[in-house]
């Protein structure tokens, strides 16, 4: 699938036009749904050096999406094309309803795996020398 995700709010806290503390389980769901084949695009309100800073954190923290704020990573602006994109799925924390949180997507996307055991897969992941955080 292509999967649009917003930046504030969704990927971090919101604190725009800084960038806020990241989202809980939000780069290792990012991560896990690229390596099941998915394309994602970040898709923000962001421009120049805002979403120039967003993009380099993304990438500090191992997301490097597919496109930024484009249906594809060659196209080109132009203004007599709507600027939607052309994704399956919308992640947003201007959802109807909010932002469901990391753990609840990971859910609806892989309804076979259990979130406990994601969860437990995750938390081993984060953890440093002589398994502590």
């Amino acid at each position: 699938m292509k999967i649009a995700v917003d930046f504030d709010g969704t990927i971090v806290e919101h604190k725009y036009p800084e960038i806020g503390e990241e989202i809980l389980f939000a780069f290792q769901t990012i991560k896990e749904l690229q390596k099941m084949g998915h394309l994602l695009i970040l898709w923000t309100y962001r421009a120049g050096n805002e979403l120039e800073a967003a993009v380099k954190f993304c990438e500090e923290n191992g997301v490097k999406f597919y496109a930024i704020n484009k249906n594809y990573p060659e196209e080109v602006f132009d203004n007599t094309i709507s600027r939607k994109i052309n994704a399956d799925l919308f992640i947003d924390d201007r959802n109807i309803g909010g932002f469901l949180g990391w753990s609840k997507i990971w859910q609806l996307l892989n309804p076979e795996a259990s979130v406990e055991e994601e969860e437990k897969k995750i938390s081993k992941k984060r953890r440093g020398l002589f398994g502590r955080r």
